[in-house]
């Protein structure tokens, strides 16, 4: 691995190191994640970019008894290579792999799990209150990216935080990036910062000279400091930070470790709230990463010479993007909003050619959602693609302001179901439940490309009120031939007379699998298909329960909540008698792992079905 890289076992070990060989083992750390990222695949160009920023942060704090709170995660394979971890990293974001992300479980020096953007402030503020409860002085850190502050949640944890004056050290590792380039009035700020001339050694003097003559009695020492502040406010103008409470100390090089390890030791001295601003390059020290930094946020297996990925296959997400861009020819109403994920949600065609059509709101789902309303209230028609583990961060605006005015909102709810590598904070396995007890929510799921096309002009053109499309990540299709969509309709695909299989989305493949297995062991199977998942049709699927007196559903959601609960509520109501079994996920936090092992884990493939149906068969 690399001459210093073999010698860290334990965060001490780092400690040990001067500040040469600190930029010696950053060398090798790069050179490590590169190797082994481009094996797993994984966030690269973050975990790049703050390698010294990790390193410093592990020279400075003890994590024995200091803890560091991570926002979103994803660039914490540093701190994970440094805390004990480096020798796992060929399992990375594999089944019973090193998760890629902060998992309390994983290691004692993981102090919070994290997932989702902008929530470290408010984890670290409750770690640091919980540690002046108990009277003890450890240190207390959280490590934020500039697009973290395009989320609301950060601003009221800084408002309480700095109001609070307990110590709390914020480092803010500012890239310009989030997974797109940052945008707003608060990427305009810290801009400004970036430009304005460096004071922080001038400080520390000062403060240095400060504390060497105590003779000179209070008056004149405060008379000193508030004049060291009017001086910083010429040299460095007042930053947000400073107005929320906050001592503010930087720009600081995000890359020069003596420069981060003076300022992390001013901080810790301080034992009020501190914020430390590090400048940072996302991708640092690979080519291709920084020169595309969005690719290689987060990336599946690449050539490391070449940078190259495998052949792209086209995917829901495109399938949505190529559909909004022909629909919104069309219909001048046709508005699209992001949370900082035009890529990754199919919208950068449609950004580039409808610019005034188009609003990147950054990582604040809540808002976006509001304004959408705002956007239908005034007559237009917005369309807001989130991922489905993004859309929950925004329940209640999707409650309160789209659903409770019956508001024509269209919602593609993108990666819905299993997402595999990202693990349990990402999967998309819980919105049919959060989505279907919402008033006037009308939720469909395709099971092909066409069919997504066909609701989505549904959804835009001939529907009114909320409606939230659901499709999977990736690129898995329905093995037969194209049905046509209608809407409120379920989809008899396969007569059958033994049994009754009804499923949706993804998961249509999985039914017509099992369908096909029991049919070569003499049972009789009757597959259906529900596009519409919410308003259910009531008719037919009580029509096949009565035909076949035996029923399984199939869901890439929870149980609890989901299609089949809703389906199991039809039978009841209407005293309709037959067997029924529901495949769902289960009450627990569903980990990382691909799709197909997933499924497997919980019960969900085809395989299991097969098994368990025959199984019940035969004891009848």
């Amino acid at each position: 691995m690399g001459k210093f890289l073999d010698r860290i076992k334990t965060p001490d070990d780092i400690k040990k190191l001067n500040i040469s060989e600190l930029n010696s083992l950053c060398i090798e750390i790069r050179s490590f994640l590169v190797d082994s990222v481009s094996k797993t695949g994984g966030h690269l160009a973050s975990n790049l970019g703050v390698v010294e920023l990790t390193v410093a942060i592990l020279s400075v704090f003890d994590m024995d008894t200091d803890k560091i709170v991570f926002d979103v995660g994803h660039q914490s394979y540093v701190y994970k290579m440094l805390t004990g971890r480096m020798d796992k990293f060929n399992t990375l974001r594999k089944f019973n792999g090193l998760s890629g992300f902060p998992k309390r479980c994983e290691s004692k020096y993981d102090f919070f799990n994290t997932g989702h953007s902008s929530t470290s402030i408010s984890a670290a503020l409750g770690l640091a209150r919980a540690r002046d409860l108990n009277g003890t002085n450890e240190n207390i850190l959280a490590l934020f990216g500039d697009g973290a502050l395009t989320g609301g949640m950060m601003y009221e944890a800084m408002n309480d935080a700095g109001h609070s004056k307990t110590p709390l050290i914020l480092i803010l590792n500012d890239n310009n990036m989030s997974i797109a380039k940052n945008v707003g009035s608060v990427a305009r700020h810290l801009q400004k910062l970036r430009l304005s001339p460096a004071y922080f050694k001038s400080k520390e003097a000062t403060e240095r000279f400060l504390d060497k003559v105590p003779h000179l009695g209070a008056p004149v020492s405060n008379g000193l400091r508030k004049a060291k502040r009017t001086m910083r406010k010429l040299v460095n103008p007042t930053s947000m930070f400073d107005d929320l409470g906050f001592t503010y100390l930087g720009p600081v090089d995000g890359h020069n470790i003596e420069a981060l390890i003076s300022c992390l030791e001013y901080a810790k001295a301080q034992k009020k709230p501190v914020i430390i601003h590090a400048l940072t390059k996302k991708g640092k020290g690979y080519f291709h990463a920084e020169n595309n930094p969005e690719k290689f946020h987060g990336i599946a297996p690449f050539d490391k010479i070449s940078g190259m990925t495998g052949a792209h296959i086209k995917t829901y997400s495109d399938c949505f993007g190529e559909s909004l861009l022909s629909l919104a020819r069309d219909n001048e109403k046709i508005v699209a909003i992001t949370g900082a994920m035009p890529s990754g949600t199919g919208l950068i065609k449609f950004s580039k050619m409808y610019k005034d059509r188009f609003f990147d709101v950054g990582i604040a789902e809540q808002h976006g959602v509001t304004m959408a309303a705002g956007l239908a209230a005034g007559g237009y028609i917005p369309v807001i693609p989130l991922y489905s583990s993004f859309l929950q961060r925004a329940y209640d605006q999707t409650l309160h302001d789209v659903c409770l005015q019956n508001l024509h909102v269209v919602f593609p709810i993108d990666r819905a179901g299993i997402v595999g590598a990202d693990g349990e904070t990402h999967q998309g396995v819980y919105d049919i439940s959060y989505l279907c007890h919402m008033p006037n929510m009308t939720l469909l799921s395709p099971s092909s490309f066409e069919e997504l096309n066909q609701m989505l002009d549904f959804a835009i053109n001939r529907h009114s009120g909320p409606v939230a499309i659901r499709y999977p990540r990736g690129s898995t299709q329905l093995d037969t031939e194209n049905v046509e969509f209608e809407f409120g309709k379920a989809q008899l695909i396969k007569q059958g007379s033994d049994i009754s299989i009804i499923a949706t989305g993804r998961m249509a493949n999985t039914a017509m699998a099992v369908s096909k297995k029991l049919d070569q062991n003499g049972i009789n199977a009757e597959v259906m298909l529900l596009p519409t998942i919410k308003p259910l049709d009531s008719a037919s699927i009580i029509a096949t329960a009565l035909k076949t007196k035996r029923v399984i559903t199939i869901e890439d959601n929870v149980k609890i909540g989901g299609m089949g609960q809703m389906i199991a509520d039809v039978y009841a109501e209407h005293n309709v008698l037959c067997s029924l079994k529901i495949y769902a996920f289960p009450d627990m936090p569903i980990t990382h792992g691909t799709v197909a092992e997933l499924d497997k884990l919980y019960g969900i493939d085809e395989n299991t079905i097969f098994n368990e149906v025959t199984n019940a068969k035969s004891k009848t």
